[in-house]
């Protein structure tokens, strides 16, 4: 299979479809994450259809002292690797294809929606996301399109900019690549130091820690239902490991800080040790929120919810996060 490398929209129109036209957005840079979302990509589109990646880094997006100069150019190794993971074609298109008139002057709004978290740090990245992820929809005119979960707010934001404006795409989300220790595939990995990348672990240490006090929580609340709400229920639970101290399973499950509380605390506890690394972790925001708006979630929330982090070691501004599901006491999780 030979991938095609394309610079202009007339040339990506000018392609015989057949079947469904799968598109992966990318600023480049490519690693197994973006592999991963290419043969997830072939998977949909089948071996009918049609494999597109883009390859732009789009400048709307980066803000002022942010990274777009030295963010990576690596066109002839990301060509490479899409051609691996099964692309049919490399959209490449330089700024004046996607921007002809220079920066545009009517633009997508993220709304309130995108003025958390990630907005609330970088102001108008957003904005300048969705209207490139906009334009970009338009050109390749995809039946699909394909996007990683760790960026989770930019994967919300594109799906309600889908919904809200009736776009005629499927939005696909695909799970987050993790190097062997642990931390999030990014391209900006490869800005770290060695001993930058050991402090930058504290990210999904903390993530993994949260999901662990969450995932206990849970199975306390399982076996509080289980158990017979009677003197029995000590015995029950000292007869399988547990000690005296937790015999009432319904109140070690429920008593603070339980629920979201203990989840953000436990992510919190390992952040906190990370300040005092060498180099340190600067924090930016830990933050368990309802994907559908990324509003913090209260103590009695039930449903999907997602726990996200960002924070900074040396230049590099890494972020990253973990789904989590809160059932209601009286049902499964």
């Amino acid at each position: 299979m030979s991938t095609a490398l394309l610079s202009t929209a007339a040339e990506l129109h000018a392609r015989v479809r057949h079947g469904r036209r799968a598109v992966v957005m990318t600023m480049g840079a490519l690693h197994e994450g973006h592999a991963t979302l290419i043969r997830t990509a072939r998977e949909i589109a089948g071996p009918d259809g049609e494999v597109v990646v883009t390859v732009f880094v789009n400048p709307l997006q980066f803000g002022a002292g942010e990274d777009l100069d030295r963010y990576p150019r690596t066109l002839d190794a990301d060509l490479k690797l899409a051609e691996q993971a099964g692309a049919d074609a490399v959209f490449a298109p330089a700024v004046d294809e996607v921007y002809p008139g220079g920066e545009p002057q009517v633009r997508i709004t993220a709304g309130p929606m995108g003025e958390r978290l990630e907005g609330a740090s970088r102001p108008g990245h957003f904005d300048g996301m969705l209207t490139v992820v906009g334009k970009l929809l338009h050109l390749t005119r995809p039946d699909v399109a394909l996007f990683g979960q760790k960026d989770a707010q930019q994967l919300a934001l594109i799906r309600r900019m889908v919904r809200d404006l009736n776009f005629g795409v499927e939005i696909v989300g695909v799970p987050t690549v993790r190097e062997e220790d642990g931390l999030a595939l990014s391209s900006r990995n490869r800005y770290l130091s060695p001993d930058e990348r050991r402090t930058a672990l504290a990210l999904s240490r903390a993530l993994f820690a949260g999901r662990d006090r969450h995932a206990a929580q849970e199975a306390l609340r399982a076996r509080a239902r289980e158990v017979p709400a009677t003197h029995a229920r000590a015995e029950a639970l000292s007869a399988i490991g547990e000690s005296r101290a937790a015999a009432d399973a319904h109140a070690v499950a429920t008593a603070a800080p339980g629920g979201p509380a203990a989840v953000r605390a436990a992510a919190r506890q390992a952040l906190d040790e990370a300040v005092r690394f060498d180099p340190p972790l600067a924090l930016d925001y830990l933050a368990l929120v309802d994907p559908s708006d990324f509003s913090e979630i209260g103590a009695d929330f039930t449903g999907e919810a997602v726990l996200a982090v960002a924070a900074r070691v040396g230049r590099t501004r890494l972020i990253d996060n973990l789904p989590l599901h809160f059932g209601s006491l009286g049902g499964a999780s």
